[in-house]
């Protein structure tokens, strides 16, 4: 049958079994968002303020459901307001497909009004784009696209079609052939029967689990191999939750901000099982002093992560459910009470609870919000802390801007993390300078009566980079100062919120016990001191050994 292409894409998406759409309507998607009318009953539009935000709802509404996120929008600024989102997602491989309206076909490279090349200005941020010049080929891009967003290592899509395609007729035919299947790449047997080896002869032995593990879904495999060798495990931000926090062998976030002794016991580790993590510069510090005493086994997907910021490592490139059955049939079982009590010589002791500190802060909240409860985050110190502090137990509790550190992230995460989780609690943690990011969402909170609750840590600074002016820019506190020039109050009410300013713990808990089951947004302001610092801190380009718990 005849179809639009505008309809063609809405029923390719229907095929991909796509029940939600974030977008934000425009001039040349106006023959998309026609057709999208006539299957409202079918699919869930969420319009966002900024497609910058409705770009991270659909993040994080893939992260925390296993979908693929997808998202509608206009050409020119429209296209341009999503790159943010999209380089946030790329650097995460999270799966989202855009579509984006372009200029009719006669018009482009003629500088016509909205125009811009999408697809060029996005190449080097997309896992693949599409610049779709003929109805023809639609339905087997738009089906291509949500797979390749998908498989392998996930990534972000984008397709660039022009306002005539969408208004375009072809004949469309369902698809009719099983659902895909990604070809699984396994790894010679050889490899993994010599990292076996490595893992048994190992005295102290380290796993470095990151977001692959979760993408991945292999949770279970990794606490399986922990636990048969004994294995004590780190986690890079996008591995939160792999393995729950509190469980005996969880060492929590390693790198710039890792605690003492998850830094220390992989310097004195004599091997790192990385799985699914990619040893960014955060996680490494100065890569030739790194675990400097081991050897390094790499399980990825991803075949140009493979000694990208490492050397000599042993390559598990391939299906990771796969090598970590086959490792965990060759590995022994393993008791090591003396290398988890040297970690454990290095662990600090808890601060007095009663003081306002982040750490106070959020361990009370924790303590409110610890069982199916969404946590999202901006990007800051606020999301150190939550990293340092918060008890995961799932891995798809947290999201987080992770590898482009996106300051404004938070909000609208939270809201497609409750659109696609609407029995879960979603909490969002921010701080003062990034909610000015992106408050303008809070429309859409009351828009779609979401009841996120939003926990705000305020410094009154852009409090990370101020830390960093003190400790090593003599002080020199340049544009990082932020002031009440707003009345809170006012302004959260102002959308049907409840607000609660805290000065202490009690106050916070009595905020927690009269909001935590209340089914509305909710907005809990937490005031703290500007030189309230995230420690420990390694300074960038030192080895994570070299901590500074003070400055």
């Amino acid at each position: 049958m005849k179809l639009s292409g505008s309809k063609i894409i809405i029923e390719c998406l229907k095929e991909k079994n796509v029940d939600t759409i974030f977008g934000y309507p425009g001039g040349a998607v106006i023959p998309l968002y026609d057709a999208l009318y006539d299957y409202l009953d079918h699919i869930k539009h969420v319009r966002t303020v900024h497609e910058q935000h409705m770009v991270h709802a659909a993040d994080a509404y893939a992260r925390t459901t296993g979908k693929t996120g997808v998202v509608f929008a206009t050409s020119g600024p429209g296209a341009t307001n999503t790159i943010t989102g999209i380089a946030t997602a790329y650097m995460d491989s999270v799966p989202i497909v855009v579509i984006c309206g372009q200029v009719p076909n006669m018009l482009i490279g003629k500088d016509s009004f909205q125009e811009v090349d999408i697809t060029g200005i996005t190449l080097s941020i997309t896992k693949h784009n599409y610049l779709v010049r003929d109805v023809k080929n639609l339905a087997k891009i738009v089906r291509e696209a949500m797979d390749v967003a998908a498989s392998g290592r996930p990534g972000p899509v984008l397709i660039d079609v022009p306002k005539d395609v969408f208004y375009a007729e072809w004949d469309y035919e369902p698809e009719t052939q099983a659902v895909f299947k990604e070809e699984l790449v396994l790894p010679d047997l050889s490899l993994i029967e010599k990292a076996a080896e490595f893992i048994n002869q190992s005295k102290k032995p380290v796993l470095y689990a990151g977001g692959g593990v979760r993408i991945s879904k292999n949770d279970m495999r990794l606490v399986e191999l922990a636990e048969k060798a004994q294995i004590p495990v780190t986690n890079s931000f996008m591995g939160f939750g792999t393995i729950p926090r509190e469980h005996e062998l969880s060492l929590g976030l390693v790198g710039m901000h890792g605690q003492i002794y998850t830094n220390m016991a992989v310097t004195k580790s004599d091997l790192v099982i990385a799985i699914g993590a990619r040893f960014s510069d955060r996680v490494i510090g100065k890569p030739d002093e790194f675990a400097p005493n081991a050897k390094i086994i790499h399980i990825d997907i991803d075949s140009t992560e493979i000694d990208k910021n490492t050397k000599d490592c042993v390559p598990l490139i391939g299906d990771m459910s796969y090598i970590l059955e086959q490792i965990i049939q060759r590995v022994n079982h393993a008791t090591r009470p003396e290398w988890i009590a040297e970690i454990d010589s290095f662990r600090e002791e808890a601060p007095n609870p009663d003081e306002f500190i982040p750490r106070n802060i959020l361990e009370m909240a924790n303590s409110f919000y610890n069982e199916n409860t969404v946590v999202t985050t901006d990007v800051g110190q606020h999301q150190m802390w939550v990293g340092q502090y918060w008890k995961f137990r799932k891995s798809n509790e947290f999201c987080t801007s992770g590898g482009l550190g996106t300051m404004g992230y938070g909000l609208g995460a939270a809201i497609g993390a409750k659109v696609g989780n609407p029995d879960k609690d979603v909490l969002m943690i921010t701080g003062d300078a990034s909610f000015r990011m992106n408050n303008c969402e809070l429309v859409t909170v009351n828009c779609y009566q979401l009841p996120i609750k939003i926990l705000q840590i305020n410094n009154h600074s852009l409090g990370m980079v101020r830390q960093w002016q003190r400790m090593f820019s003599g002080a020199r506190y340049s544009e990082t100062d932020t002031y009440d020039d707003v009345n809170m109050k006012m302004f959260i009410e102002s959308f049907g919120m409840k607000y609660y300013k805290c000065l202490t713990i009690k106050e916070l808990k009595q905020a927690l016990q009269e909001t935590r089951h209340m089914n509305k947004a909710v907005f809990i302001e937490c005031t703290i001191g500007q030189d309230d610092s995230v420690y420990p801190i390694v300074p960038a380009g030192r080895p994570i050994s070299e901590l500074l718990i003070n400055g």
